[in-house]
């Protein structure tokens, strides 16, 4: 079963002419969704900030390491992925739905090129339902609202934020928002969250340069924190092993990743 809520405007939103962070971060980590200006804008950042592409596939492991997780070892059937980013290979149904198939997921983004997308986000299986809504970060009641026709808001749901309250340049309103999100679902979910760092124990001062650049060159704007500020995303939760890491080192395995100044972490509500 897919749903899809997304309007026609998508398309007509779209500017080529101006970078895009979802097309940009698309162009790190190997895809073919970007123009011209999101790899010229890319190359400029990487070569400031070379560790660019490493957070970028850091990101997308960590995604596929926790959801694997709350999917096969706490029995979560329910996903709110609130900025989706453009659709590639092991997108949080696909490795949701290959170990539970009933799962339900609703992607959330309102970025005109993965509205473009969408529908190539909506093929899930028949016993679960991917569903996909246009909606900013910045409302979340609305979010709650319209995955409320989806999901089943009194069952645990993990609320997945992976380098989306980075564009939330308020750090207090970023906070309200993850705990507005996590006020709406009930005992036993999670959030699952990673954000830029400049903490320098995991190399982030290079990040302040880059994104400045960005914020100069391309849209939308985006901001680092410290992990104390990204730490308070989670109050009122409790945090799982390893607590607030390096994305890249989460629940890694064998061998030690080298850290990305990105941090990750999973917890749940009691």
């Amino acid at each position: 079963m897919s749903e899809s809520h997304t309007p026609t405007s998508g398309a007509a939103r779209l500017n080529t002419g101006v970078a895009h962070n979802a097309r940009v971060w698309n162009y790190w980590i190997g895809g073919k969704d970007n123009y011209e200006v999101d790899q010229q804008v890319g190359e400029q950042v990487a070569g400031m900030f070379p560790v660019i592409r490493d957070i970028a596939r850091a990101d997308r492991d960590f995604l596929g390491r926790a959801v694997t997780f709350l999917a096969g070892e706490r029995g979560v059937r329910q996903f709110l992925d609130i900025g989706t980013g453009l659709p590639t290979a092991e997108n949080t149904h696909e490795i949701a739905q290959r170990i539970a198939p009933e799962s339900r997921i609703v992607y959330v983004d309102n970025d005109p090129i993965v509205l473009v997308h969408a529908r190539t986000l909506l093929t899930g299986t028949h016993e679960g339902a991917t569903a996909y809504i246009d909606a900013d970060v910045h409302d979340p009641d609305a979010i709650v609202e319209r995955a409320a026709q989806t999901l089943d808001l009194t069952r645990p749901v993990a609320v997945m934020m992976l380098g989306i309250l980075n564009f939330v340049l308020d750090t207090d309103k970023a906070r309200e928002i993850a705990h507005r999100v996590m006020a709406a679902v009930p005992s036993g979910s999670f959030l699952v969250l990673t954000h830029p760092t400049f903490d320098a124990e995991v190399g982030g001062e290079g990040q302040i340069p880059a994104m400045k650049f960005w914020n100069e060159n391309a849209t939308p704007p985006i901001t680092a924190r410290s992990g104390s500020d990204i730490a308070a995303f989670f109050e009122g939760l409790e945090l799982l092993e390893p607590g607030l890491v390096s994305c890249s080192q989460w629940r890694a395995g064998n061998g030690s990743p080298a850290p990305v100044p990105q941090y990750g972490a999973v917890a749940v509500k009691p």
